[in-house]
């Protein structure tokens, strides 16, 4: 298993295993699956604004897992701030695929200059709650009942690493 940059090639693969999270879990708090079209202009907005896309492959080239990271929130003061997503094929769980999805993403984000990385987690979701705590991320808030799917209430998890000490840059 190996972690490489997303290729195009790669979308149907992402595709099918964020849909499968849209269809099976609580991980994406939607019930509309996406296109491929969808997707690809997911795949290159991300590209565009110089987020990252990795994935997970087996020695066979297929797709285990994928994660990205993009904007926390829209206004300028964020900017320092981003918001990422892991996805793990459901049959390759606890094989250490989205751990190592995890420390990639921490990795290039460091070297993008990131100050903070932010998790949402349905607050059922324990083990990737247990796994952002492993790798240093801590639980910074948590949001009752502010989602819905399958019929129940979801809590919104918050939780946060901060990637550098660095001072704040001057300006607005």
């Amino acid at each position: 298993m190996h972690i490489r940059n997303a290729e195009a090639k790669d979308i149907p693969a992402i595709l099918a295993l964020y849909n499968h999270a849209v269809r099976e879990t609580t991980a994406a708090w939607t019930g509309c699956e996406e296109t491929l079209e969808d997707r690809v202009i997911w795949f290159e907005a991300r590209k565009s604004q110089g987020f990252p896309v990795i994935v997970a492959v087996d020695t066979q080239e297929r797709v285990a897992g994928f994660a990205s990271y993009g904007p926390f929130r829209s206004k300028e003061g964020y900017r320092f701030t981003v918001e990422h997503t892991v996805y793990v094929d459901p049959s390759r769980h606890r094989q250490g695929i989205g751990r190592n999805l995890m420390f990639r993403i921490l990795e290039i984000a460091e070297a993008d200059g990131i100050h903070v990385l932010v998790g949402g987690v349905d607050g059922d979701n324990l083990a990737s709650i247990r796994l952002h705590e492993a790798l240093g991320f801590e639980v910074t808030g948590r949001l009752p009942q502010t989602g819905t799917k399958f019929g129940r209430w979801l809590d919104l998890v918050f939780l946060t690493k901060v990637l550098s000490e660095t001072r704040a840059p001057e300006g607005r």
